[in-house]
This record gives C-alpha cells, structure tokens and sequence, in this order.
C-alpha cells in the first residue's frame, strides 16, 4: 500500500466523512465519532491556516453536528451545499421539482418495509439498503428507471447507497470552487475519500496538481492509499513540521 506523505504545511486538506472520519455504519444516524478526532482536526487546521474542508454527501448541519464544537469549512451534499467561513450562512443550490417527482416514484416502488429506507436530503434523494443488501438489483432498477424522464437528475452509487442529485455538481466541483478562495487558494489540493463519489474529489485535485489518498483497497485513481479510518487518524495526528517562513499565498 502506497502510503501517503505526511501532512505538509502548503496542503489544502479535503476530507470524506463517513468511511473516510468515521467508520460506516448499519444506518446513516448510527454512526460514532472519536472525540479524539476532534484534537486531530483542530491540530490540522491551525497548522494550515484554516484550509481544511469537509467535502460529504450528508447535509452540512449534519456535519457540524458531528464534529461540534469543531467547525471546519464544508460542502455537503456532494457540493450542493457549501460553506467557507463557519461564520458564514450554508450557500444552497437551487432545486427544481425533479426530486419530489423520484420521492412519490420511490414511495410507491414497495421497496419501502424491506429494510431499504429513503433519506430525503432537500436537495437530493439517498436509498439505502445497508441492512437489506439483497434488493441491491431491486433499487437500482427502481432509481434507474424513476429517473429516466428526469433527465436533470443522475445517479450516485456508494456504499450500500443510490443517490439522485442535480447533476451539476460533485466533490470535484467543491474541491475546484474551495481552490479559488482563500484559505485555500495557492495550496496544494489533497483529497481523502473511500467511496466511489471520491473519485471526482480525487480526480480534481490531482488535475490542480495535488494528489488523492484512497481509503480501503477499491479501485482508484489515487496515487496514495491508507487502509482504513483507523490509519486516516494515525495519519492526521503524526507530528507535522514547524513553518520555515510565513507562506505568501497569491492574492
């Protein structure tokens, strides 16, 4: 496995949430977070000057929820929410009625009771089936064909999961957008994800001159890999060099 460098003070860090922070769980809410991860985090984003960012497909409130009272910069969503500042209010994406037409399609499939449960996001749809792995095929199908005459809408598929979203933005999108602001602006862009939605993450940041590390053994087009969360916080709390110089970033 191709282990990563350590972090470096000119990194802009993007991290995944769930199976990149925190380990994945049998339902969306269940998961637990190390407070541990907490000091990481902080110790991290003091040591870049604020440029590290959540990049998730939950909602940012969720995010902060989790990680409170840690507040990093977030795009949720799979960049349909995004938020620089934590001071700042979340900046949404606008909707169309895409979304209420797949909900009313999903809640009459009869998936629903099988152990698949639908996530309604606001501005996206997840159907999960982590406690229901048999009615992969079944899901699929419904979403596939739901989404048909929605040509706005496309599929993401995770890990036990199908996602509907505007197709017009993903993690890439976020890495690409955080890139142009400070604090991020002038670093160099590294992305942490395990998920096939990472992928985009991984894909812009290597394109900007940075690299991905994959999370797990899936195929990716990352240069580095860590094995799972546990070697994510190793990884982040290993000691991180003192600043030589002030860097001096573009304006």
């Amino acid at each position: 496995m191709n282990a990563p460098p350590p972090v470096s003070d000119d990194f802009a860090l993007f991290l995944d949430f769930d199976g990149t922070l925190v380990d994945i769980a049998p339902t969306p809410d269940a998961v637990l977070v190390d407070r541990r991860l907490l000091g990481h985090l902080q110790r991290v984003l003091d040591h870049l000057d604020g440029a590290v960012a959540v990049v998730s497909g939950r909602p940012i409130h969720e995010i902060d929820d989790y990680l409170a009272p840690l507040a990093l910069p977030c795009a949720g969503l799979h960049g349909l929410e995004t938020r620089l500042h934590p001071d700042e209010p979340v900046e949404a994406a606008p909707v169309g009625p895409e979304l209420s037409a797949l909900k009313a399609a999903l809640s009459g499939s009869g998936l629903l009771g099988r152990g698949v449960s639908i996530e309604d996001k606001g501005a996206a749809i997840a159907v999960h089936y982590r406690i229901a792995p048999d009615c992969e095929a079944a899901v699929l199908d419904v979403m596939r064909e739901a989404i048909a005459g929605l040509p706005d809408l496309h599929l993401v598929r995770g890990k036990m999961v199908v996602e509907a979203k505007p197709a017009y933005r993903d993690k890439g999108w976020a890495v690409r957008s955080f890139m142009e602001r400070r604090p991020f602006r002038g670093r160099t862009p590294v992305f942490l994800g395990d998920d096939v939605t990472d992928e985009d993450g991984i894909d812009a940041a290597q394109a900007m001159g940075g690299f991905g590390i994959k999370v797990g053994e899936a195929e990716s087009a990352a240069r580095f890999r860590l094995a799972d969360v546990a070697e994510v916080h190793r990884w982040l709390s290993r000691d991180l060099p003192a600043h030589a110089h002030p860097r001096r970033l573009p304006e």
